[in-house]
């Protein structure tokens, strides 16, 4: 239904012509879920992989893909939560300030970010994870390269 593009002037979601009907309404959310397919990792090698070794410092020495938000799993699909800077109906375009997708990725879907059903009052995660940011905000400020054993 569209792509990601991301460069020098930052991340724009691009909805195909045939689609952005569909942005009718979405002007006032200030974020929105993005599914998008990791399609450099749509490869029989990438898809096979079901665990890797310690990708972060306080991690145990093995993980199960499905404990990481690694874009390498077996099914491509990926998950991201990104704060809408503006929304161009006419164009088909959705300003982000930020999105992990690479330039290119195709979009699957958007969904709008909706406190009622998409923030958890109670949350627990494993040791290892415990100290992250509670909150998205605080992830712009956190010092993620620090948490991975082969930060790039």
């Amino acid at each position: 239904m569209g792509y990601i593009r991301a460069g020098d002037s930052g991340f724009v979601l691009e909805v195909k012509p045939e689609f952005r009907k569909a942005l009718l309404g979405m002007d006032g959310f200030s974020h929105i879920n993005i599914l998008w397919w990791s399609h450099y990792l749509d490869n029989p090698e990438s898809r096979a992989v079901l665990t890797c070794e310690k990708p972060y410092k306080k991690a145990p020495e093995q993980l199960g893909i499905f404990a990481t938000r690694s874009p390498q799993r077996p099914n491509p699909v990926c998950l991201t939560v990104s704060q809408v800077l503006y929304v161009d109906e006419t164009n088909g375009r959705i300003g982000l300030a930020y999105t992990d997708a690479e330039d290119g990725s195709p979009v699957l879907d958007i969904k709008p970010y909706v406190p009622c059903s998409d923030r958890v009052k109670t949350v627990s995660t494993p040791a290892w994870s415990s100290h992250w940011p509670a909150w998205y905000e605080d992830s712009a400020t956190f010092d993620w390269p620090g948490e991975f054993v082969n930060a790039r």
